[in-house]
């Protein structure tokens, strides 16, 4: 009987020994692997080419898709922070007509796809729009020969359009940032002399640089993510080199070596946003903070400031749901169309599986990192959300291709085992759609999941433990259900990111596949806006729900 407990003491010291993994922390290097796994394809794919076109790509496109890719994105990033600085400003240093309603709606653009906004934009503009039969009807015009009219399908319009969609996030974080400052700090400078101009560029713009230059990060990487806007403007940018040389030339390793290209800008976007955080310091002097107290402006200034902060909600919201509301009116059998019915479903089921998915995917992630003592699952948890940083175009050329490879082995073997050809189970389904969703907003998820679980005291899931609860007993028992509504957020704002997502639908959809946003674009693309519009429709009000979810958080932090 001692020779058998001796056995299995040695047994454990011996297992102990070998320090073998557990399961949560190898189910947490699993998932991060495959959240990794497109980004290493395209970098695989690029520097193993079946026919390397990277010469030809320098020599005649690349260098136009690169030019209008950088002065897109630093346009836009420039406008977006000049619009969203000002607006913030304005709605936290002072009280004016609509002042408290305005900071609420100056995030509405944000549940605007900028596509959708394009075709918007050119509807209302365009020579048999409203404002150009308007000009003619005013003024006796025949044509377009006897009148000047900017051309509409151009680049300013689509940084206008990209603008519009994008300066809210410049807006939210910068905000917030003012709203953190100590009104102490303005009081001293209004006592020294400083003027509204002085009091901005030397104290308030300094201490909210972090939140602004993070917002600029985040509109830079979404405008270089874009691929709907600037191909209805024909804008020829990396994402629009993507697909022509993937699906026109035909050349995937091409496409992956121009999908590097962004990869290497998105890396320098967020390395450059790092940097210039790490450079700041500022922290409060007193304990408890005077809140800012705003200035009540009368006057002129008052209706100026109203029609400083109402321009861009009127042109990032207001327009385009007023273009595509009327044309949903005027066209109510749209409503009806099968297509339609067929595209919301597809739309719902995928991108509910998506979220439902991403978020346990990130839940358990999360949780096994916490739980392991090893050091891999650590390193690799904030590299899992580089794929909200890769546009989506990057991530199909990085789950297409190695999954139509595996998918026509396997039809393959299948075949000449049995005779039976079972098809493309993996990208002739929306499989390889529900993957790209996961891995490009698994960072929402992550961020979500990891944030609220580090709100949970480490003493309860402890005491879980120490009641005879296991590893997942405790995740189940204690920090579920003090953290479900934050799991709660995380579904939503996948879903409704899943709902708006375009390049990687358009190019990993199964053959006559059409989601909502594949739907808008191709009825827009062909000049269809009244068939558009009903999808384009339920596009907004999805991202209404987020925009509304945004505002309700953003409310309870001004509260506390």
């Amino acid at each position: 009987m001692q020779d058998m407990t001796d056995e299995k003491t040695q047994a454990i010291v011996g297992a102990r020994a070998l320090n073998w993994p557990g399961p949560w922390t190898i189910g947490s290097v699993v998932i991060a692997m495959f959240v990794l796994a497109p980004i290493a394809a395209v970098v695989w794919i690029a520097f193993n080419p079946a026919e390397n076109v990277w010469p030809h790509l320098i020599s005649t496109t690349l260098p136009r898709y690169f030019g209008n890719t950088l002065i897109l994105g630093l346009s836009v990033a420039a406008l977006s922070a000049m619009v969203g600085t000002g607006a913030a400003w304005l709605v936290s240093m002072y009280r004016f007509p609509g002042s408290r309603v305005l900071q609420w709606l100056l995030l509405t653009p944000l549940a605007i796809p900028a596509y959708v906004g394009a075709y918007a934009l050119v509807d209302f503009l365009e020579y048999s729009g409203p404002v150009q039969t308007g000009l003619r009807g005013v003024f006796g015009w025949e044509s377009a020969r006897d009148y000047w009219f900017p051309e509409i399908r151009s680049r300013w319009a689509a940084i206008l359009v990209l603008t519009s969609a994008l300066s809210p996030y410049v807006f939210l974080l910068a905000r917030q940032a003012f709203h953190e400052q100590s009104g102490g700090v303005y009081e001293v400078a209004r006592a020294l002399g400083s003027g509204p101009w002085g009091r901005f560029f030397r104290v308030g713009l300094p201490l909210a640089r972090p939140a602004i230059a993070a917002g600029s990060a985040i509109v830079m990487m979404e405008t270089l993510a874009d691929f709907g806007t600037v191909e209805f403007f024909a804008v020829q940018t990396l994402t629009t080199g993507i697909f022509t040389t993937w699906l026109e030339m035909g050349n995937a390793g091409g496409a992956a070596q121009i999908a590097m290209v962004i990869l290497a800008l998105v890396l320098i976007l967020s390395a450059l946003e790092k940097i210039s955080r790490s450079k700041s310091r500022f922290y409060r002097l007193e304990r408890q903070a005077r809140p800012l107290m705003p200035i009540q402006l009368r006057g002129w200034q008052a209706w100026l400031a109203t029609l400083v902060c109402t321009t861009p909600f009127a042109i990032g919201f207001v327009l385009p749901t007023s273009v595509l509301g009327w044309h949903a009116v005027a066209n109510a059998e749209g409503w009806l169309a099968p297509g339609l019915l067929r595209a919301l479903w597809h739309t719902v089921t995928v991108g509910g599986i998506a979220a439902v998915v991403t978020v346990l995917a990130a839940l358990f992630l999360v949780y096994g990192v916490r739980l392991s003592g090893a050091r891999l699952p650590r390193l690799l948890l904030p590299v899992t959300t580089i794929g909200y940083a890769a546009p989506g175009a990057v991530l199909a050329v990085g789950i297409l291709i190695p999954l139509a490879a595996i998918d026509n082995a396997f039809a393959d073997a299948v075949q000449s085992l049995t005779g039976f050809d079972p098809g493309l189970l993996l990208t002739g389904t929306a499989f390889a759609v529900i993957f790209a969703y996961s891995v490009r907003f698994f960072a929402i998820a992550q961020g979500a999941t990891d944030t609220a679980m580090g709100r949970v005291s480490p003493s309860l899931p402890m005491a879980a433990r120490s009641l005879g609860r296991s590893a997942g007993g405790a995740l189940r028992e204690v920090y579920v259900p003090l953290i479900r509504g934050s799991v709660g957020t995380a579904l939503l704002l996948v879903f409704v990111d899943s709902v708006k997502e375009l390049p990687a639908t358009l190019l990993l959809r199964p053959f006559n596949y059409n989601t909502l946003a594949t739907r808008v674009y191709e009825k827009a693309s062909l000049e269809l806006i009244g068939e558009a519009a009903p999808a384009a429709i339920l596009v907004i009000l999805v991202g209404l729900v987020a925009v509304t979810l945004m505002a309700r958080a953003s409310r309870s932090l001004d509260r506390s």
